[in-house]
């Protein structure tokens, strides 16, 4: 039995409105409802200022459309009312119910994935997205299989970057299948969500979504999947550390003291849950005068070098800041695929070697660090 959009409707309009005035729908409170195979996303939108509250509604309507015969699952946001034009600050999260006690407990690995890396920053605006698009492709160009798992729930970038359209499919109404594009599989909440759509996600959405979007796709057989993260050190980065074998973590940072000072904070959480940290790259780190070719440290230059060598951790690289690989990450067309033979595609392929070193390192700790049995 299919599932119709107006059969949602009729179901979501059985739940009462804030302080039981009216239902949901007829608010104007409920967006488009997209249904893909049996699953059902849509948000609700409600007032930023009695966001906290709002949850128990958030639950009622999830509840009464996951009770629609034929229904396989949902997921349903809380999204706040835009005000001048910007996305209403993220509700503050609280941890999941059932979480894992401690870092250790609940990791396995996803079928057909060998190794997962994360590429996360301690604050936005430093170019960690097209970091992490263009290591997936240098790391491609290199001979890897590779997939790209955008995890910045709240604002998800892969569909611009790698100009991927539309919904994605499934196979046999159960496992969505990865867009693809450049060689990558590719998967994020850009496809499932509109992308001006700003949304509030509770700690345990953000999990569910992420767990959906990691264990419920068919992404193998893959040798590795980049995983961007969000800006910060919420609930993405902890759900990835304590729930999924990460096989490492990249930083990404600029040369400013600011910006290295939030890196640090990413640092120090990846090391806390064991996550390795398999290095730390510069990007903006310096800027050549397209006329002149001369070199202007506009940031200061050599700041996460100098960082990653106090904190012992390998210097992956320096990326210019270079108008070309800002305009071809927003034409979508990243400059590692667009213009391979050029020298900033040839930094991010020498930054993925590196990584995938690091990788094979950390790998061969793992192996040196298991205990052997001896029978005498």
């Amino acid at each position: 039995m299919s599932v119709t959009k107006e059969t949602v409707i009729e179901r979501l309009k059985t739940v009462n409105g804030p302080d039981f005035t009216g239902n949901i729908v007829d608010l104007g409170m409920v967006s488009e409802i997209f249904i893909a195979d049996a699953k059902v996303f849509f948000s609700i939108t409600v007032p930023a200022a009695r966001a906290q509250e709002m949850e128990p509604l958030r639950t009622a309507a999830e509840r009464v459309v996951k009770a629609i015969p034929g229904v396989a699952g949902a997921v349903v946001a809380l999204t706040a009312e835009k005000k001048g034009g910007g996305m209403e600050a993220p509700v503050a999260a609280r941890p999941a119910p059932h979480a894992p006690a401690s870092h250790s407990q609940g990791k396995r690995g996803v079928p057909g994935i060998e190794a997962i890396i994360a590429v996360a920053s301690g604050k936005g605006g430093v170019g960690k997205s097209t970091t992490a698009v263009n290591l997936a492709l240098g790391l491609a160009a290199n001979g890897l299989k590779v997939g790209v798992l955008d995890a910045d729930i709240y604002g998800p970038s892969m569909p611009r970057l790698l100009n991927i359209r539309g919904r994605p499919q499934t196979v046999d109404g159960k496992i969505l299948k990865p867009m693809q594009n450049y060689g990558l599989k590719v998967m994020s909440m850009g496809f499932l969500v509109d992308e001006e759509t700003p949304m509030i996600w509770r700690g345990p959405m953000v999990m569910s979504a992420l767990t959906q979007m990691l264990r419920e796709v068919e992404w193998g057989p893959l040798d590795v999947l980049v995983v961007d993260m969000p800006p910060g050190t919420g609930d993405a980065q902890l759900t990835m550390a304590q729930q999924v074998p990460l096989a490492g973590a990249v930083i990404v940072s600029t040369p400013q003291d600011l910006a290295l000072i939030d890196a640090r904070k990413g640092l120090n959480m990846f090391r806390k849950v064991d996550v390795p940290l398999l290095g730390i790259v510069e990007n903006m780190s310096y800027f050549l005068a397209p006329d002149t070719g001369k070199r202007y440290d506009i940031f200061g230059h050599g700041g996460a070098r100098r960082e990653a060598e106090r904190l012992g951790v390998t210097f992956l690289g320096e990326v210019p800041l270079e108008m070309g690989i800002r305009e071809s990450s927003d034409e979508g067309a990243p400059v590692v695929a667009s213009k391979p033979d050029s020298a900033e595609a040839r930094i991010y392929r020498d930054i993925a070697s590196k990584v995938w070193d690091r990788v094979n390192e950390e790998r061969g700790a793992a192996a040196d660090a298991v205990p052997s049995i001896v029978f005498e």
